[in-house]
């Protein structure tokens, strides 16, 4: 500390006033970082408690028992969760639904077949990559006349943001039970939905990607007389296309995800079939599902994260090795 104020009694009186200025900065972001952070206590707070009294009193009161029913919703033996996945005969199975897995198999031929949670899963799956596919190819037709430095600052760019920003307003359940209604209950309600929304996501992520591109092929291109297809086909479409199929198996991923949701509301698959067994507790046919979510979502997660690295290079993902 001595060092300190010797050092500071060195200084000249611009110092003094530039230390003073800097004191004075330190301590107003200080103070303000404990009032935002006291803010968001007392927020959060009250909202407790508003859930509390919403609760009949109950919220606080109940909260010690949160993971009561994970602990109680057990099966009987943990090899019912791999009979319940493959559709295998259980040993309990007593002429009740809960343990009969081998009721719903899907019979290709008269010898093999397909379970019955594997099926539903292939539909799940197949409503998202229907769903990124459409999406993802409308989209990108969208995005160019979204991005600024291709149609200016116009009402066609003006028309095509907006149109973009409708279509990811409401979340995917949102338009699953407004669009259910009209096409009925299944897994075409929910490839509109998930379609409609992934236009407006991923044509919101293409044309930032395409407002960031070199525009120097694009004006070595209009020199020479090429319209303005001709321009963003061989100009702006191989330096974005890389991304471009990056964030499409980003969404692809997420649609799973949304998929499953929307199917517990009606929208088939392995969501409708996951809304039924939770509610009946069977366990072991919850848990069987569970896993099997888990293993996809992981399974494209990795695919996808492999298929990126072939696109983009690895340099892209060695940045921070690069750096240092």
């Amino acid at each position: 500390m001595a060092d300190i104020s010797a050092r500071h009694a060195n200084l000249s009186p611009a110092g003094e006033t530039l230390l003073r200025h800097y004191r004075g900065q330190v301590f107003n972001r200080r103070l303000y970082s404990t009032l935002i952070v006291l803010g968001v206590l007392a927020t959060l707070g009250a909202a407790m408690a508003y859930a509390n009294a919403a609760n009949s009193g109950k919220f606080f009161e109940r909260l010690p028992f949160m993971f009561d029913f994970i602990k109680n919703f057990v099966p009987r033996d943990p090899l019912e969760i791999f009979r319940a996945m493959f559709d295998l005969e259980s040993p309990y199975f007593d002429g009740s639904a809960k343990y009969n897995y081998t009721a719903n198999r899907i019979w290709l031929t008269d010898t093999f077949y397909i379970p019955y949670f594997l099926y539903q899963l292939m539909v799940t799956v197949n409503i998202a990559i229907v769903s990124t596919l459409i999406g993802g190819a409308l989209g990108f037709c969208l995005c160019f006349f979204a991005a600024t430095n291709l149609v200016g600052a116009g009402v066609v760019r003006w028309v095509a943001r907006r149109i973009m920003e409708v279509l990811r307003a409401f979340p995917e359940i949102v338009i699953a039970g407004l669009l259910t209604a009209i096409l009925s209950i299944g897994p075409i309600a929910a490839i509109a939905a998930v379609s409609l929304h992934t236009i407006g996501a991923l044509g919101k992520l293409f044309f930032e990607v395409v407002e960031n591109a070199d525009m120097k092929p694009d004006e070595g291109l209009k020199s020479v007389g090429a319209s303005w297809l001709e321009r963003v086909r061989y100009a702006i479409v191989p330096q974005v296309m890389p991304n471009f199929v990056s964030y499409g198996l980003l969404r692809l991923e997420i649609n799973v995800r949304a998929s499953t949701i929307i199917g517990a509301v009606g929208g088939g698959g392995i969501g409708e079939v996951f809304r039924l067994s939770i509610g009946r507790d069977y366990a072991a046919q919850t848990y069987a599902i569970i896993i099997l979510l888990l293993v996809t979502i992981i399974a494209i997660d990795q695919f996808s994260g492999w298929l990126r690295r072939r696109l983009v290079g690895d340099q892209s993902f060695n940045f921070a090795k690069a750096s240092v």
